[in-house]
This record gives C-alpha cells, sequence and structure tokens, in this order.
C-alpha cells in the first residue's frame, strides 16, 4: 500500500481540516487527471491519503469515504442522518424530476411503498420472458452472423434492456421507439454530468446549448411518457408499476400527473441504463474470456434446454450471476454515491462536520487488494465462492446500494441480467477484435465506455431456434 499523508494544509480550507488529502495547489495541479479519469483519480487519492479523505473545496466540506465500516454506516445503520440533499442528486433531478432516485425522507418512504408491488415475486416471473424476447429480438436484429458480424454491445444492450422495463414495468412495447428513447436518455444524462461536475452553471432558462440539449431530451420522455398513459387509459388495468401509480392518483395516496410523469421517467433512466450498463460490460470480459464463455453457454444450454427462462432458474445459473456480479465489480454501474451529513458525525476515525458532502464509490471499493485477491482480474469464480457472495454484507461490493436506500429494481435487475446473459450465450458467442485495446470506462451516471463497444458475434453452433 501506498504511504499515508499527514493532514493537509489548514490554510486551503474555510472549515477546520479533519482528514489527510491534497492541498489546493495540488488539486489545481490534478485537473487534468480529474477531467481526463475520475475514476483513477479517486483511487489514487484512496491509496494515497486514506480510506478518508478531504478535499480542498470551501464549501461544502467534502470527504471520500471508501473505509467498509464508515461506508456502511452512512448508508445503514445511520442512514436517516444523511439525505440525497447534493450537487449529484440535484442534477439528476433535472431529468427525473422528484421521483424515487432523487427524494429523501418520508416523501422518498411514500414512493417506495407505492411502486415496491411492482417488484413482488409475481411480477419478476414475467421478466425472464421478456428478457427471453429482448435477446431474440435482437438475433433477428442482427440477421445471419454465422460467419460473424461487428456488433456495437452497447447500442444492443441499451436497446434490449429498454425493451424489458418497458413491457416489464410500464406494460408497453418500446422496440420500435427504443433507440430513439435511448438516445434521448444520453443526451439528458450527458448534459446532468456536465452540469455537476462545474461549481457554477448558467441558469436553466438561459439557451445554451447543453439546455437546448436537455430540453429536447426532456421533451423526448415526456411525450413517451404521455402516450403510454393515454394507451393505458383506452385499455384494461395492468398489474404493472404504470398501473400502480395511475392508482395512486385516484387512491388516499392522491399523488398528481408530475408525480407520475416523475417516477416513471425515474425507472426509464435507472431502469436500463444500470442493466443495460452492467450486461454491456459483461460482454466485453466474456469476449476475452474463452473459457467463461464456453462455461456460460453450457450452463445455459443445461439449465434453459426445456423453453423460456423464468424467475425459478435464477438459482440454477450459478455461473450466469457470476458472471454478471463479476462484471458490476470491475465496472458498478452507478459508480458514484453522495450524501449531505445532516449532522456531525465520526467515520472512520475522522470528524465529518454537518453539513459536510460525504462521497462514496463501490469502484474504489471494489478494486481495493485489501479486499479482494487479484483486484483487477476478471474472475467470476470469486462469486462461486462464500467470501464473494458474503462481500455485500460486509460492504466491499454493493454495486446496488445498501440499506434502506438499496435499490429497489435490485431482484429486477439480477432476473433480467443473469437470463439476457443466459439467453444470448445459448445463441451467440461473442468475441474481441484482432488487436482490440480495453475501452476507458466513461464516468457519467453510470459506466460506459467512450464511443462504442464493437465485438465480434457469430451464432453459435446448434444454438435453439426460436
Amino acid at each position: 500500500m501506498a504511504s499515508r499523508e499527514g493532514v493537509p494544509d489548514r490554510r486551503y480550507f474555510r472549515t477546520p481540516a479533519t482528514a489527510p488529502g491534497p492541498s489546493g495547489p495540488q488539486m489545481l495541479r490534478a485537473i487534468r487527471f480529474i477531467n481526463r479519469d475520475p475514476l483513477g483519480f479517486l483511487q489514487s487519492m484512496d491509496r494515497r491519503y486514506g480510506s478518508v479523505v478531504q478535499f480542498p473545496i470551501p464549501s461544502p466540506p467534502s470527504y471520500l469515504v471508501s473505509e467498509p465500516d464508515a461506508v456502511r454506516r452512512v448508508l445503514v445503520s445511520h442512514n436517516r442522518s444523511y439525505d440525497k440533499d447534493t450537487i449529484q442528486y440535484r442534477s439528476l433531478s433535472l431529468v427525473t424530476g422528484e421521483g424515487l432516485l432523487s427524494t429523501s425522507g418520508e416523501r422518498w418512504r411514500e414512493q417506495r411503498r407505492i411502486v415496491q408491488p411492482a417488484f413482488h415475486r409475481d411480477s419478476l416471473d414475467a421478466i425472464g420472458r421478456n428478457a427471453a424476447q429482448a435477446a431474440d429480438d435482437l438475433v433477428a436484429r442482427w440477421g445471419d452472423i454465422s460467419r460473424g458480424a461487428v456488433i456495437d454491445m452497447d447500442e444492443a444492450m441499451m436497446r434490449a434492456a429498454l425493451e424489458v422495463v418497458g413491457r416489464s414495468l410500464l406494460g408497453t412495447d418500446f422496440s420500435r421507439d427504443a433507440d430513439r428513447l435511448a438516445r434521448a436518455t444520453l443526451h439528458a444524462l450527458e448534459v446532468v454530468v456536465a452540469r455537476a461536475r462545474v461549481p457554477i452553471t448558467p441558469p436553466g432558462w438561459l439557451p445554451t446549448p447543453g439546455s437546448r440539449r436537455l430540453s429536447a431530451a426532456v421533451s423526448e420522455l415526456d411525450a413517451a411518457v404521455a402516450d403510454m398513459i393515454a394507451a393505458r387509459s383506452a385499455s384494461a388495468p395492468g398489474g404493472d408499476m404504470l398501473q400502480l401509480l395511475l392508482n395512486a392518483m385516484d387512491g388516499p395516496d392522491g399523488i398528481d400527473a408530475r408525480e407520475v410523469r416523475d417516477e416513471i421517467v425515474s425507472f426509464m433512466v435507472a431502469g436500463h441504463e444500470t442493466v443495460a450498463s452492467a450486461l454491456m460490460w459483461a460482454w466485453w470480459l466474456v469476449a476475452g474470456a474463452p473459457d467463461v464463455m464456453e462455461a456460460l453457454a453450457t450452463e445455459a444450454d443445461r439449465v434453459l434446454a426445456d423453453g423460456t427462462p423464468s424467475f425459478d432458474d435464477l438459482e440454477r445459473l450459478p455461473m450466469a450471476r457470476a458472471v454478471f456480479n463479476e462484471a458490476m465489480r470491475l465496472y458498478p454501474p452507478v459508480w458514484l454515491v453522495t450524501r449531505r451529513a445532516l449532522h456531525a458525525d465520526v467515520l472512520g476515525g475522522r470528524e465529518i462536520p454537518q453539513g459536510a458532502l460525504v462521497i462514496m464509490t463501490p469502484y474504489v471499493v471494489q478494486r481495493d487488494p485489501r479486499y479482494w485477491d487479484r483486484p483487477e482480474a476478471f474472475d467470476p469464480t470469486r462469486f462461486l465462492e462464500a467470501r464473494g457472495r458474503s462481500a455485500e454484507d460486509l460492504a466491499t461490493f454493493w454495486p446496488f446500494g445498501l440499506g434502506p436506500r438499496m435499490c429497489v429494481g435490485r431482484d429486477f435487475a439480477y432476473v433480467e441480467g443473469v437470463l439476457s446473459l443466459a439467453t444470448l450465450a445459448r445463441r451467440v458467442h461473442v468475441e474481441r477484435l484482432p488487436g482490440q485495446l480495453p475501452p476507458r470506462p466513461q464516468a457519467g451516471v453510470t459506466l460506459r465506455p467512450r464511443g462504442s463497444l464493437p465485438l465480434l458475434v457469430r451464432s453459435r453452433r446448434g444454438s435453439p431456434a426460436r
């Protein structure tokens, strides 16, 4: 481990320095590094200064916290002492509004109570069918790939994941509009990330290129929500999340149309972007590990030979689940979690003042050699062992968060991710292109590659016909 440095020069802080970290001039010299590789920068801070790092930011006092017990304290045992009133979530709310992703306190608890039934066991059973359908649709669009074809796996997984969310949660077939809505989502989130990275941004009403892009993208998403609500009003009631929200408008909860819109957009954004990111990275990793590709396909052939995958198959696909977990360990879709301290606290032995910004990232913890053997290596078998499965309990593996604010769609994501991997593994073989360099992850709202992610995809011999 690298050496730990002492508490930085207090001249660069308006509030007392309570933890080690870089000085103001050091941060200024690192600006290019931060902009080029924010993930690498945060890793370097943890390795240089320790598991609680204070940045020379005058307001609010800002700390990078990667000590597992401290992370668990913030997200689990003392979660009510921290809220989501941070620049990260305020920026995200420009797209999602006051949906489940960005709210806190009693409002969040009421929203979660409304949507929770959409993720119960009966609802999860349909996801396997929808994931298989989305995979079949992908293969059909690819046409004859018996000799191999170069496929942008980033675009493919974004489209497939959006279709699964549409069918499973919203009772809507996005197959014709998936590309358009996926682009709108990405454009909106790019503006959100740009705003979150600078301390001062122009007001939203000013017609800058960014605000125009954001406005156009949000309009696309709003129109999609209006269309699905109108279609549902003209059809029989369903049992999905859309129906739960519409019922809540007429029930004792009394939510309004704007709240329905915000929840739907939140799940359109989070429900497909995160799973798509995990699946895309999983295929990149598998494409470079022929033995894992073969094990994944062999398991899928054995377990799914009888027909359409279901929720019950999840436990019978340990390799597919291990691949999904290992992809999220190396490339956690939600790579950054922030909280505001409502009260003064102590994290990792360091005093945290009231109002402080606490920055936590599973990317740093999940690649830390103190907690993982060969942390940079792709090794799904680590999740076939007890140590890998218990990592979440130790707060060293938390791609969906921890505690009460853990992602409400975690089980949805596992069913979709694992069954999508298994279904496609039965149909296609995936390889990297000759001489292909590892893509650099772009740290936006989720982790995605810069540009596209082309991979060589060909039909498996004897793959099942649909």
